[in-house]
């Protein structure tokens, strides 16, 4: 299936590591030119190189998008060689608190780079959208936000958060052939999920190696369907596809790829 997307330019935040750099490399090469958003420069000149020499198009802006003045920096910079139509909010960060270890600091903290950082790049970028007609707002959510658990409360409540302000926007977009809508991943094996897995398998009596640890930690902590952890790419597809001319149709919905994590038929 041809997605149409040569033509299209996309930003995706927090694409110099795991899901979002897998979410840039497949919307390049499915021919839209990508901006690779981090805070480290090196870290998103990699991935920006790997798809220029895998055929692609790729720019680099880096920045804080939980500072107003950066954020905006990182607006302008993304549209310095022409216009973004699609906008993947896809940076943030999770710290693994319990209930008495969350402050309230910890809370605003959370809240501030998980859901105002893609207000912000909303309010830059989406505008110019509405105006040309055309556009695509992808926010990556993830299953918490309808199934939270007992720890990290204040990461859960951010989910549910960015969940809720996407359908708010779709609805915000009637009629203007700007699209808003939320892909839910599981448990994605990325490098910091392996780290953390393998870290705390063997005291939990997994094994020692990845291929002991792995069964037992899909099991203790994402029974699914499938049976193991989620991939960047298969994420990736899921957010190329709504990008696309044939997700036109799509307002306001949320894509669970999860391998069948969230127990729910709605």
């Amino acid at each position: 299936m041809n997605l149409n997307l040569t033509g299209k330019r996309a930003l995706v935040t927090g694409s110099s590591a795991g899901l979002g750099k897998g979410v840039a490399k497949l919307l390049a090469a499915e021919g839209a030119a990508v901006v690779v958003h981090g805070r480290d420069k090196d870290r998103a000149e990699g991935v920006a190189q790997e798809i220029r020499e895998a055929g692609g198009t790729a720019g680099v802006v880096v920045g804080d998008l939980a500072d107003d003045c950066a954020a905006a920096e990182v607006a302008r910079a993304a549209m310095a060689d022409g216009p973004v139509d699609i906008l993947v909010n896809n940076a943030g960060f999770y710290r693994d608190l319990s209930w008495a270890e969350a402050t309230a600091d910890e809370w605003r903290d959370t809240y501030n780079v998980n859901v105002v950082s893609g207000v912000r790049m909303i309010r830059h970028l989406v505008p110019a959208m509405r105006e040309r007609g055309w556009g695509r707002v992808i926010t990556i959510g993830g299953g918490l936000a309808s199934q939270p658990v007992n720890t990290h409360p204040q990461y859960n409540a951010t989910l549910a958060a960015r969940h809720n302000l996407a359908v708010s926007l779709a609805r915000e977009l009637k009629g203007t052939g700007v699209t808003s809508n939320v892909v839910s991943p599981g448990v994605i094996l990325v490098e910091a999920t392996k780290d953390l897995v393998t870290s705390i398998g063997p005291a939990r009596g997994w094994g020692r190696t990845w291929e002991e640890i792995q069964p037992h930690a899909v099991q203790a902590l994402l029974p699914n369907d499938q049976e193991r952890f989620g991939e960047p790419e298969e994420i990736a597809a899921a957010v190329a596809y709504l990008c696309s001319g044939y997700a036109q149709y799509i307002s306001g919905a949320t894509i669970r790829v999860d391998g069948g994590l969230i127990r729910s038929a709605f």
